[in-house]
């Protein structure tokens, strides 16, 4: 698929969401998986825009670029605001789940949903950007 590039903006989301669909839809994954990346997609983007940008008083692109092969579909979501390692972020345990579940806090599960929803996810630091590699299996029949 060709790249898509968009300024890092919450009115954006939509056409990240319809660019994530349409990947899912052409590598074949089943209906449960397509959700589970959409969802992790949408976290991720959700946090660079929010937290990476707009909490930093900066704008920036967001860069994303999906490609299959036989054996997964692989999402490339870049951006130039301040560094941040999601995978160095302390695991969510049942204990963290339940707090948050009664305590009616908003937030803070995004990367957890991510990273959890998707066969594989890994972070690299390019220069000037933040690179996060979310990895879906595709189904063989």
């Amino acid at each position: 698929m060709e790249a898509l590039i968009l300024p890092g903006k919450l009115e954006n989301l939509g056409e990240i969401r319809q660019y994530i669909k349409s990947a899912a839809t052409e590598a074949g994954l089943e209906k449960k998986a397509s959700y589970k990346l959409c969802l992790a997609v949408d976290e991720i983007a959700t946090n660079i825009i929010t937290h990476g940008y707009n909490k930093n008083g900066l704008e920036g692109n967001i860069f994303l670029k999906a490609e299959r092969n036989e054996q997964n579909l692989t999402v490339c979501i870049e951006d130039t605001a301040i560094p941040y390692d999601p995978t160095i972020q302390e695991p969510f345990t049942e204990e963290d789940l339940q707090s948050n579940l009664e305590e009616g806090t908003i937030g803070g599960l995004g990367v957890y949903l991510a990273m959890e929803g998707v066969d594989e996810f890994k972070y690299e630091r390019l220069g000037d950007r933040n690179r996060n590699i979310l990895i879906m299996n595709r189904t063989t029949t």
